[in-house]
């Protein structure tokens, strides 16, 4: 693929600042598990970013260098000049701020789950495969973040650390990008319990969502009582049938269901949104969004999990910083 027909959407333009999406495939189709294929196998797609996710090193060098190409090219169709490099970090779920600004550039990445920058000509990258990602804006001081925010992210305030290395008394917009979607994600609830505490430990909610958290991000999961325990059994060993269990199951459409009362679905972007709310920031990207793990467009762990693959790549949200052409 060239670097223009890389899967690769511009999401926003303001001022001297563009947000970038990637996607797994250049041309797949929006549907639910289309592809039985890729049962028990490593799906990396056309456009895996992530060096840390067993995939030959040398193709995800390859598409992160298309990446920069690409932006490139459509930074000129935004009049804005292009940038000499894109900054990643080593995520590892906390709420580790890294100031690009204040740090020598070095071969390894930093351990971190946000970017800070004011610097001109550069992008910040932040890697998903159904984690929140976020990109912030502050027009006035032209500062820009990217965050990687996953259920333990949202519960140690990663999204407020950001924050606080702006200047509070200047507007901020917020970009999010896909992610997966309340419908799939379900967890135990002892997740939920952390979140919550997390949410008041750290201030993140105003007290009225506190006081109604399990009632705005948390819906009960529901168990399809019919369901086929051979098919359950030999998930995986019958491509046909794991694919049909999944289709019943994740998607809850069996009039035969009953409430799981060990399980929950969590509703992350509206969580995420709710917190950015919280901290006076304008979220411009409208809810929901596209949906990481239903949307085979994109990567998804959670995804990954059910179909048995042993790996799967990894998309980015990127906000870049630049000058007028």
């Amino acid at each position: 693929m060239t670097a223009q027909s890389q899967p690769i959407t511009l999401v926003a333009h303001l001022n001297d600042i563009a947000v970038f999406q990637t996607r797994a495939f250049n041309d797949e189709p929006n549907v639910l598990f289309d592809d039985t294929s890729t049962l028990g196998q490593a799906s990396y797609g056309d456009f895996n970013l992530g060096l840390h996710v067993s995939d030959d090193p040398k193709p995800v060098l390859h598409n992160r260098m298309q990446l920069l190409s690409a932006i490139n090219e459509q930074l000129k169709d935004c009049h804005l000049a292009p940038i000499a490099r894109l900054q990643w970090v080593n995520q590892v779920h906390g709420n580790q701020v890294h100031n690009i600004d204040n740090t020598t550039l070095g071969m390894q990445p930093i351990a971190a789950d946000a970017m800070v920058s004011m610097q001109d000509d550069m992008g910040l990258a932040i890697m998903t495969a159904d984690c929140v990602p976020i990109v912030m804006y502050q027009p006035d001081s032209r500062q820009i973040a990217a965050i990687h925010a996953g259920w333990q992210g949202l519960a140690c305030g990663v999204i407020k650390q950001a924050a606080k290395c702006f200047d509070k008394s200047l507007p901020i917009m917020a970009w999010m990008g896909a992610c997966i979607s309340q419908a799939h994600y379900e967890v135990n609830r002892q997740v939920q319990d952390k979140l919550l505490a997390g949410c008041f430990d750290h201030k993140l909610l105003d007290a009225a969502r506190l006081n109604e958290f399990e009632h705005l991000y948390s819906i009960a999961s529901e168990v399809d009582v019919t369901n086929d325990a051979t098919a359950n059994t030999n998930l995986a060993d019958n491509s046909q049938s794991a694919e049909q269990y999944l289709h019943k199951n994740l998607e809850n459409l069996s009039n035969y269901a009953t409430v799981n009362a060990d399980k929950i679905k969590l509703n992350l972007p509206q969580l995420a949104a709710d917190q950015l709310t919280a901290l006076g920031i304008k979220l411009k990207t409208d809810l929901p969004i596209d949906c990481s793990y239903a949307d085979t467009r994109y990567y998804s762990y959670r995804r990954q999990t059910h179909l048995h693959q042993p790996a799967t790549g990894r998309m980015a949200l990127i906000i870049v910083r630049s000058r007028p052409l």
